[in-house]
């Protein structure tokens, strides 16, 4: 790679971090591409030298954004030494991921600004959402998607609820509330799980 095109690459990267980190704290709308390419000390007319199109820039910035919440989740469920279903769904319904909306699960974040956005956007959110489902499939060790469906609608939803309350201790109540239901309801298949391989 030439020194030109590595520069426009490392030029690019910085835009798409800038993005992500935006769209991530204030929403798809919060980005300008005017105050986004001044924050990278880049011009305005340079941006289109790095995408086709201000919908262009945002479905890329969104992929960024979901990916580096998948890879914290993970770095952080390695750190907690998080397994099975409920740990899957202790990590994810935690005061600490709560309160780490600019750094947490994106689709949580921007489930409402995505769910108006183009096709594009969208087209992005739902792959990330898809991938979220079978994490719980394989976590709740079934065939096919109805629990996990259900699983991850409980999830996201309460998390995203409990970042709009004011009050954390009924935040907290919500996030533990809909925790505790979810591992109670795989606790008969856990059991027999266990109960298997105790056999063999």
């Amino acid at each position: 790679m030439g020194h030109s095109q590595a520069e426009k690459a490392q030029s690019r990267e910085r835009i798409l971090k800038e993005a992500a980190d935006q769209i991530r704290d204030g929403g798809l709308e919060s980005v300008s591409v005017g105050k986004l390419m001044k924050s990278v000390s880049l011009t305005h007319g340079g941006f289109y030298g790095h995408f086709a199109s201000r919908a262009d820039l945002l479905a890329q910035a969104l992929r960024r954004a979901l990916v580096d919440g998948v890879r914290r989740s993970a770095a952080r469920e390695k750190s907690v030494r998080t397994t099975g279903f409920a740990g899957f769904v202790k990590d994810y319904l935690s005061s600490s991921h709560r309160d780490s909306r600019s750094t947490g699960c994106a689709v949580s974040a921007l489930i409402s600004d995505v769910g108006r956005a183009d096709v594009q956007s969208r087209a992005v959110m739902a792959g990330s959402i898809e991938d979220y489902i079978a994490a719980a499939r394989l976590h709740l060790g079934d065939s096919d998607d109805s629990r996990a469906m259900l699983a991850v609608s409980a999830m996201v939803g309460a998390l995203a609820l409990s970042r709009v309350m004011t009050d954390p201790a009924r935040s907290d109540d919500l996030l533990r509330s809909v925790r505790e239901q979810l591992v109670a309801v795989n606790e008969p298949n856990e059991q027999t799980r266990s109960g298997n391989q105790d056999e063999i």
